[in-house]
């Protein structure tokens, strides 16, 4: 019996974290975690840097990194003026680094577990997300056949203290905006309530972002710079795809 969570007979599907990824599967999935990791990779992409996602920032990471003669980005209080951690900014100011090993709980491990599964992953913000869009777009067009490739856009959240999911209102916007810009009329009704978010918002975007709980916390450790990158909408034209546990720059 299909499930009813699945989102089936829709060509594009939107859900929540690592949970949402592995029930509402699709052929091609966006990731979107505005907050930062997936606006990290596009200013990576932008840079030329290839990222690898990582959960865990730990010894089994530093291994990792070695293994494909990558940096490993530090947490953001570690990095100083010239290191390189999940904040976009640093990644923007760095210099002499073509991969970079990035993790992060939510956007990073939501990658890596469907790069398991066979699907097609992208990493989408709000500053690629028209990129993104037409890059999907292309790829079902030219699938062919009688069954298109389904759509998924997964908002990756954040978490609470105790580990459960906190829906991060970033991460629908992102997401909506994307699945908006898909052009289709066969969004299931998760991903019309993820597009509806997004238009009400789209033209006060920098402002709520910064007013947003995602935000608010930013500025409160004084990454306030992450969240105005993070504003940079339909800013950036490459497309991060997930091949081979690296993600790369498509255009």
């Amino acid at each position: 019996m299909t499930s009813p969570y699945a989102q089936d007979g829709f060509a594009a599907g939107f859900d929540w974290g690592p949970v949402g990824a592995e029930v509402v599967a699709g052929d091609i999935v966006a990731v979107v975690d505005v907050l930062s990791f997936t606006t990290a990779v596009t200013v990576a992409a932008d840079r030329g840097i290839d990222v690898y996602p990582y959960r865990w920032r730990d010894e089994t990471a530093v291994a990792y990194a070695e293994h494909y003669g990558a940096t490993l980005a530090v947490g953001r209080s570690e990095a100083g003026p010239d290191g390189v951690s999940l904040s976009p900014a640093s990644i923007r100011r760095v210099t002499g680094i073509t991969k970079l090993v990035l993790p992060s709980p939510n956007g990073s491990t939501i990658a890596k577990q469907l790069s398991e599964s066979g699907a097609t992953v992208i990493a989408v913000s709000l500053r690629n997300r028209l990129a993104a869009a037409g890059w999907v777009r292309k790829q079902v067009e030219s699938a062919g056949g009688s069954r298109p490739p389904k759509v998924v856009a997964i908002a990756a959240g954040e978490r609470w203290r105790d580990g459960s999911l906190r829906p991060a209102v970033e991460d629908l916007w992102g997401a909506g905006g994307f699945l908006g810009a898909l052009d289709t009329d066969g969004l299931s009704p998760e991903a019309r309530a993820a597009v509806a978010a997004y238009e009400v918002i789209k033209d006060e975007l920098p402002e709520s972002l910064h007013e947003c709980a995602g935000g608010r916390e930013l500025t409160q450790y004084g990454f306030a710079e992450d969240v105005a990158i993070a504003a940079e909408a339909d800013t950036s034209e490459v497309v991060p795809v997930l091949v081979d546990g690296r993600l790369f720059r498509s255009t």
